[in-house]
């Protein structure tokens, strides 16, 4: 009985599912198995840098710090996008490539001049009364 063409390709793809669920899984079998394992009171303290804690952890965070991570994001994405396109760059239509690629940043552009007309740069201390 021969085995199909497709089942022998799908084999690899099994094959490194294993492995890779194996290499995610190892560690924590292997750290549960040789971990060493403590019990009592001080084992639930809430424990932060090794300084005792000041007030609760349920704070207010200002807005700004979001928008301000949101661009962040949208720039580290876009930088991810970039990098395929330079390496196809240049394979075919290079001036189509390059009004493209130029679009993209104007939109990025306009994204950071938006961000900066909303005042998303300027950081405001609050005043902390006593």
């Amino acid at each position: 009985m021969e085995i199909p063409q497709a089942l022998s390709d799908f084999s690899f793809v099994l094959v490194y599912l294993v492995a890779a669920g194996l290499f995610a899984l190892g560690p924590i079998v292997l750290a549960y198995l040789i971990a060493p394992r403590s019990y009592g009171a001080a084992r639930d303290a809430i424990y932060e840098c090794g300084m005792p804690i000041i007030g609760s952890a349920w704070i207010q965070v200002a807005v700004i710090y979001y928008l301000f991570a949101l661009l962040f994001l949208a720039f580290d994405v876009d930088v991810l996008f970039l990098f395929p396109v330079l390496l196809a760059y240049g394979k075919g239509y290079a001036w189509l490539d390059f009004v493209e690629i130029t679009i993209f940043i104007g939109i990025l552009s306009l994204v950071l001049v938006y961000a900066w007309c909303r005042g998303v740069f300027s950081w405001k201390r609050k005043q902390v009364t006593p």
